[in-house]
C-alpha cells in the first residue's frame, strides 16, 4: 500500500503520455482581417513573444537554460528525425514520447512549473538517458562544449524533486525568482512597506537581499530596457522609477532599472513597429506608453497606455501587453508578464455586448448594500475572441483588466472572453469525468460548454467589474459617506478602509488573488439564476435550469478537484482559482439540506473513489441564500480592506484536514490518483512575406508544439537565447 501512494503521489510530477494537446485555430479569423490589421497582429505578437520569454527567468533559475538545451536541440533536429538519435542511445518509444512531452509542456508553461497549480514536472525518464540522448545528438556534436555547459548548468535542477523545489513558493516554502533565496515573507512585507511609501507599484519588479557592511540591503529592480548609467537617462522616467537609494527601516533600498533589458527591447521594438499599421490615434498613444513603460520601467506609463487601451472601443484586432496578473508571486503583488492578440468573433461578441448594457440593471440584484457598488459602473467592452498569440505561463479562458484598482474604480475596464479556447480546453470525454453520478454525466458534457459560456461572462464582468473600495485619499478626502454608511454584517459605522497609497493587492498581499477569484466566481453563482441572464446568452424554460444546474454542478466538482493544488506539507495553495472554488464548495456543504453531498467510496477498479451529487431542487433556495450571505461578507471585507476579517474568513473556509464531516486530506489522495491533465495549447507563428502576411499553423500534438517555438524566432534565436543565458548567469549566485 505504501508503495502504490508513493506512485500516485509522485505522478503529479510528470506529464501523462496521452496527455491532451490541440491547436487553437484562428485562421478563419485571421484570413477575415485586412492587410494593415494582419501587420498590427504581426508585430504586436512578435512583441509578446519575445516578453514571453522573461517568465522563463520569472519561474525558476533553471528554466532559461533547460528552454535554450531544448531550443539547441531540435533546431538542428526536430522530433521526426531526432527519434532515431533517441533509439539509438537507448531510449524507449515511450520514453521518447516522455520527452517530447516535457519539452512541449516547457514550453506550454515557459518554465519546469505547472502554470496552473505552480507544481514542478520533470521529464518522466531516466536522467542517464537523457543525457545520452543529448550526448548522441547533432546539436552536442556541433558544439559539444557549448551542450555540455547548458546539460552541467541545468541537469541537476531539472531533475530535482527535493521539498523545496517541488513547487512555487516563498522561503522555504518553494521556489520563486520573484526574489532572492534568502528572503522570506518578512522581507516581502517590508519591501512593500517601502513601495508604499515610494508610490511605486510591484508589478514590474523583483527584489533581491544581501548584506553590505553590516546593513541590510535591499535591490528592487524593474523590468526595463535601459539600464542603470546609460547616457541621458537620468530625465527619462526617473521620477515615476524612483530609481535611487533610500534608507528605509534600518535597512538600505536601491531601485534599479535593467531586468531583462534586452527583451524588454525587443518587446518596445516591436511595439514601435506595431503604430504603424495601428488603426486609430488611441491604438497609437497606447502602444508609445507601452513602450516608455518597458523602455524606462515605469509602470506609471504603462497605466496611461491602459488607459488609451480602455478608450479604444470595439477593435477589430485586441490585445494587452506586460507584467498582468500576480498568481504566481507567492506574495501576490508582482506580475507575470504575459502578451495577447486576438480577433473579435462578431456573434458572440453581440451577446456579451447585451449583458453589459444590462449590468447596471442587474448590478443592483446582488447581495450587498447599495453603498458598496460603485458610485457609476463604467460600461466596458466586453468581447469575446479567437486568440491568435497568448504569450506567457498559460492561456485563461477570460479576462478582466486593467488590474489598477484606481483605473478600475474611476475610469474603466475591459472584459475578454476567449472562444476558441473555450471550444478546446473544456471539451469532456464521459469515460474521463469523475466523481458524477453516471444520470449526471451525459447533462454535464452537453451543459459544460454553455454553462462556463455564462460563469465566464457573470464572471469577468459582474464579478471582477462589480464593487466599491472605500477609499481615504492623501488629502484626507473620503468617496463614501463615513457618518452614514453602515456595515451590513454589524450594523455599525465603518471602522477601516484604503488609505493613500493602499491598493487591494498590497493590503490583502497573499489572499488577494484567491478571494478576488473567489468572489467573481460567487458572483457568475449568484446570478446565473437570474431568467434575464440567461435569456441574454439564448436560455430559456427547461434548458436554462439545466444550465443553471451543471453550472452549481460544475463548481462544487471543481472545488473538490482543488484539492489537486493543496500542498499538505505546507499548508498552502499553489492556484487561486481552484483554492476559491474549493471554498465555495465549503459554503455549499456547510449550508447542508442536502443541497451537496460528497461521498468516499469504491470506484469499479476497486481503487479509491468519490461521488458527489447536488439536490437542483434546492440550488434556488438554500443554495442561493448560502452564496448570497458568504458573497455579501467577502465584498463588505474587501470594501473596508478588513485585512484581518478576510484572513480569518478565506484561511477559515481554505482549510484542508482530515477532521470534520469529510476527510479532506484523504479526498486528495483520491483526486491525485484520477486526476486529468491539464490541456496544452499549440499556437500558429506570423511571417511577414512582403506587404502581406502569412499565417503558419501546426497540428496538436508535442512535436507540433515543439515545432512552433523553434520556428517562433526565425531571425534572431541564438542572439535570444545567448541573453537568455546572459539573464540567468547573472542571477545565479542569488538563489543559493
Amino acid at each position: 500500500m505504501v508503495r502504490i501512494l508513493f506512485t500516485m503521489v509522485d505522478s503529479q510530477y510528470y506529464l501523462p503520455n496521452d496527455i491532451g494537446i490541440s491547436a487553437l485555430d484562428c485562421a478563419e479569423a485571421f484570413r477575415l482581417l485586412s492587410p494593415k490589421e494582419q501587420l498590427y497582429s504581426h508585430y504586436l505578437s512578435r512583441s509578446a513573444w519575445y516578453g514571453g520569454l522573461v517568465v522563463l527567468l520569472q519561474t525558476s533559475p533553471e528554466s532559461a537554460s533547460i528552454y535554450v538545451l531544448l531550443q539547441r536541440l531540435f533546431r538542428k533536429q526536430p522530433p521526426a528525425q531526432l527519434e532515431n538519435v533517441a533509439t539509438a542511445a537507448g531510449l524507449t518509444p515511450e520514453e521518447y514520447q516522455a520527452f517530447l512531452v516535457f519539452a512541449a509542456g516547457l514550453y506550454a508553461n515557459m518554465g519546469n512549473y505547472k502554470s496552473f497549480g505552480d507544481t514542478k514536472f520533470i521529464p518522466n525518464l531516466p536522467k542517464e538517458k537523457l543525457k545520452a540522448l543529448v550526448w548522441q545528438s547533432q546539436a552536442f556534436h556541433d558544439s559539444p562544449s557549448e551542450m555540455e555547459a547548458l546539460w552541467d548548468s541545468c541537469s541537476t535542477l531539472l531533475f530535482s524533486l527535493a521539498d523545496r523545489q517541488k513547487q512555487l513558493g516563498l522561503g522555504d516554502k518553494g521556489i520563486t525568482s520573484y526574489f532572492s533565496g534568502n528572503c522570506f515573507l518578512e522581507d516581502a512585507e517590508l519591501a512593500q512597506r517601502f513601495l508604499d511609501s515610494k508610490n511605486l507599484s510591484a508589478y514590474n519588479t523583483r527584489l533581491f537581499k544581501k548584506k553590505s557592511e553590516g546593513k541590510t540591503c535591499y535591490e528592487v529592480r524593474l523590468a526595463s530596457a535601459v539600464e542603470n548609467g546609460e547616457t541621458g537617462t537620468s530625465l527619462d522616467g526617473e521620477g515615476e522609477t524612483r530609481c535611487g537609494q533610500y534608507d528605509f527601516e534600518d535597512c538600505v533600498f536601491t531601485v534599479s532599472r535593467g531586468d531583462y533589458a534586452p527583451l524588454m527591447k525587443k518587446v518596445s521594438e516591436n511595439l514601435e513597429k506595431a503604430k504603424d499599421h495601428a488603426a486609430n490615434e488611441n491604438q497609437k498613444r497606447m502602444l508609445e506608453e507601452y513602450a516608455r513603460s518597458f523602455t524606462y520601467g515605469s509602470v506609471e506609463a504603462h497605466k496611461e497606455g491602459s488607459r488609451f487601451w480602455i478608450k479604444d472601443k470595439g477593435p477589430i484586432v485586441e490585445s494587452y501587453i506586460g507584467f498582468i496578473e500576480s498568481y504566481r508571486d507567492p506574495f501576490g503583488s508582482r506580475g507575470e508578464f504575459e502578451g495577447f492578440v486576438a480577433v473579435v468573433n462578431k456573434a458572440m461578441s453581440e451577446r456579451f455586448a447585451k449583458l453589459v448594457s444590462s449590468a447596471e440593471v442587474l448590478l443592483p440584484d446582488l447581495p450587498w448594500p447599495k453603498e458598496f457598488e460603485k458610485d457609476r459602473f463604467l460600461l466596458p467592452d466586453f468581447t469575446s475572441l479567437d486568440v491568435l498569440t497568448f504569450a506567457g505561463s498559460g492561456i485563461p479562458a477570460g479576462i478582466n483588466i486593467p488590474n489598477y484598482d484606481d483605473i478600475r474604480q474611476s475610469e474603466g475596464f475591459k472584459n475578454v472572453s476567449l472562444g476558441n479556447v473555450l471550444a478546446v480546453a473544456y471539451a469532456t470525454q464521459k469515460d474521463k469525468l469523475t466523481f458524477l453520478d453516471e444520470d449526471d454525466k451525459d447533462a454535464y458534457i452537453k451543459w459544460k460548454g454553455p454553462s462556463f459560456e455564462v460563469q465566464v461572462g457573470l464572471h469577468e464582468l459582474l464579478g471582477h467589474g462589480s464593487g466599491k473600495l472605500f477609499v481615504q485619499d492623501e488629502k484626507g478626502t473620503f468617496n463614501f459617506e463615513q457618518d452614514n454608511v453602515l456595515n451590513p454584517e454589524t450594523g455599525e459605522k465603518i471602522t477601516t478602509w484604503y488609505k493613500g497609497n493602499e491598493t487591494w493587492d498590497s493590503k490583502f498581499s497573499t489572499i488577494s488573488c484567491s478571494y478576488e477569484e473567489c468572489r467573481a466566481e460567487c458572483v457568475g453563482l449568484y446570478l446565473c439564476l437570474n431568467k434575464q441572464v440567461l435569456s441574454i446568452f439564448g436560455h430559456e424554460g427547461e434548458d436554462a435550469e439545466e444550465l443553471v444546474y451543471i453550472n452549481w454542478l460544475n463548481m462544487v466538482r471543481a472545488g473538490l478537484l482543488g484539492l489537486e493544488f493543496y500542498t499538505p506539507e505546507s499548508h498552502s495553495w499553489r492556484q487561486a482559482h481552484m483554492q476559491a472554488r474549493f471554498v465555495i464548495l465549503r459554503v455549499l456543504l456547510e449550508a447542508g439540506e442536502g443541497l451537496v453531498t460528497l461521498k468516499e467510496c469504491t470506484g469499479k477498479d476497486g481503487r479509491p473513489d468519490a461521488l458527489m451529487t447536488l439536490d437542483r431542487s434546492k440550488i434556488h433556495t438554500v443554495g442561493k441564500a448560502a452564496i448570497g450571505r458568504f458573497l455579501c461578507k467577502l465584498q463588505v471585507i474587501k470594501s473596508t480592506a478588513d485585512v484581518e476579517g478576510g484572513r480569518a474568513l478565506y484561511e477559515g473556509y481554505s482549510a484542508v484536514s482530515d477532521s470534520g464531516s469529510h476527510n479532506f486530506l484523504r479526498l486528495r489522495e483520491t483526486v491525485l490518483l484520477r486526476k486529468e491533465a491539464r490541456k496544452m495549447f499549440v499556437q500558429a507563428n506570423t511571417t511577414v512575406k512582403g506587404d502581406s502576411v502569412d499565417l503558419v499553423e501546426y497540428e496538436g500534438s508535442a512535436a507540433g508544439l515543439i515545432r512552433s517555438f523553434t520556428e517562433r524566432f526565425p531571425d534572431d534565436a541564438e542572439e535570444v537565447e545567448a541573453h537568455l543565458l546572459e539573464l540567468a548567469e547573472r542571477d545565479a549566485p542569488c538563489w543559493c
